[in-house]
């Protein structure tokens, strides 16, 4: 039974140093270990086989085997909850299997007459079954199947202890009125101030030098030609962002936000784009009209997604302020 204990006690351990030592991130790697890749398997086959009905050497693997297999299908359970797959969620839901296939493994052993359960044999009687009670091939494979596990929990571990950079992206957002994504002011009167807040958060895992311009677009496709009517330069914001790495544990905070101000004098339908680029762009003279030149282009790119950007639809009407 020492082998069911010692598996409740080596989750007990990780539990508490995941709550009470959040920042020892070695004791987490080494106990956390076994107990993702080889505990869940290795109660649950205890429970399956509480006997000797399968030699150490079978059980191991299976163990492995098994627990690669549990693990996502309670991830997949833990998706269709309110939970989630969070570290907590998923860390608690496998504390709890291995203590109850640990309980149902200890009580079906129990049930069984002394000399049928399975126990761990010392190291002294491994060595000397696999010499003298193994074929030449049992040997042969039990050697390779060893090493196998050796050498994959190596490669886990490196890939632990050295994690590659995630995906590199930046946020780019406007909002509307009491900082939310809604109550944007799309139908304005012509020189009506009017405002939104643009912001930005830099994961791309190195200082970006942003340039945002925004333009007042009017523009029409037709058999998916895209045709400029009238093109204006609004403004354009320069910002330098340190990189941030993503948080998706805690409450997403902003990392640069600026309210804008704008009023438009031309009556008409427009889009106003928020054009993003990560470098240093020289903008061109505000509320010049600039259709049929070469700046085209950008909007064209933007319209066809080659330039990450936003637009909001604004209807600006004649009257008085």
């Amino acid at each position: 039974m020492r082998d069911l204990a010692t598996s409740v006690v080596v989750s007990t351990i990780l539990m508490m140093v995941i709550f009470l030592l959040p920042d020892i991130t070695f004791i987490r790697i080494i106990l956390g270990l076994p107990f993702i890749l080889f505990l869940p398997g290795y109660v649950f086959i205890a429970t399956l086989f509480p006997g000797r009905e399968i030699d150490w050497i079978e059980r191991i693997a299976l163990s492995f085997g098994l627990s690669i297999a549990i693990v996502p299908l309670i991830g997949l359970g833990l998706n269709y909850t309110p939970f989630g797959i969070r570290l907590v969620p998923i860390t608690v839901s496998i504390y709890i299997f291995i203590i109850l296939f640990s309980t149902s493994a200890y009580i079906r052993r129990r049930n069984l007459a002394e000399n049928e359960r399975f126990e761990i044999p010392s190291l002294m009687r491994l060595f000397m079954d696999f010499i003298s009670g193994s074929s030449k091939m049992d040997k042969i494979l039990s050697i390779i199947l060893v090493i196998s596990i050796l050498v994959s929990i190596g490669i886990l571990i490196f890939i632990l202890v050295t994690p590659r950079e995630g995906e590199s992206f930046t946020e780019l957002y406007i909002l509307g009125s009491g900082g939310k994504a809604c109550n944007y002011s799309t139908d304005i009167l012509v020189g009506e101030e009017s405002s939104l807040i643009i912001g930005l958060v830099n994961h791309e895992h190195k200082v970006i030098n942003y340039t945002i311009e925004i333009w007042l677009v009017n523009y029409s496709i037709v058999n998916e030609n895209i045709s400029i009517n009238h093109l204006y330069f609004m403004d354009s914001i320069s910002v330098t962002l340190d990189s941030i790495p993503v948080d998706i544990e805690g409450n997403w905070t902003p990392q640069w936000e600026r309210v804008y101000n704008f009023s438009i004098n031309q009556s008409g339908n427009y889009k106003i784009w928020f054009l993003l680029f990560k470098e240093p762009v020289s903008p061109p003279v505000e509320m010049e009209e600039y259709a049929g030149t070469d700046y085209e282009e950008r909007i064209i790119k933007a319209i066809n997604g080659e330039i990450q950007s936003l637009n909001l639809n604004i209807h600006v009407k004649e009257g008085y302020l």
